[in-house]
């Protein structure tokens, strides 16, 4: 019995320390090698990189800001926030060459954290998406992926990124 009041004892405190609302972009903090395969589609063309991304991440009452950079060169201010009613977090890329600020939405359900959106080509919209699965903290599979229907959805590019130990 007493076995049986650890375990749930642990588990409460699991789920205790698990960050909830707008305290969840903190996973993406750190710096993190990352690998990508482009297929060759109408919205890629095939090829592999690497790089290394590094987010600088802060919080400030409801707001959750990342300065990203990419191989050493800060190249936007993302700043995050989050919507209790509906559970849905809006992400604003402001990028660091003074280009057009962005909004996009972020959608986390358990370990799955999805990014959509959608533009119009020919005058038919084409929805994508960035789906990023925490396998563990410290690793993330990823592809992106587009649909003309939101029901069929063909992938662009996939890959996988690893959390580097802080120095």
């Amino acid at each position: 019995m007493r076995s049986v009041m650890v375990i749930g004892s642990l588990f409460l405190s699991a789920l205790a320390a698990e960050p909830t609302g707008i305290d969840r972009i903190a996973a993406y903090e750190g710096t993190w090698k990352v690998e990508l395969e482009n297929l060759d589609t109408p919205f890629s063309k095939a090829g592999k990189d690497s790089s290394t991304l590094r987010n600088e991440c802060w919080r400030s009452a409801g707001f959750y800001s990342c300065n990203q950079y990419v191989n050493g060169e800060s190249k936007a201010l993302i700043v995050f926030t989050y919507n209790p009613k509906n559970d849905t977090y809006t992400s604003h890329p402001i990028p660091a060459d003074g280009g057009e600020p962005g909004s996009g939405k972020l959608l986390i359900k358990g370990n799955v954290w999805t990014f959509p959106w959608e533009i119009k080509k020919d005058g038919k919209n084409i929805s994508f998406r960035v789906v990023n699965v925490f396998i563990t903290p410290a690793t993330i599979d990823y592809r992106q992926e587009y649909s003309t229907d939101q029901i069929h959805w063909i992938t662009t590019a996939t890959g996988h990124e690893a959390k580097l130990p802080s120095k």
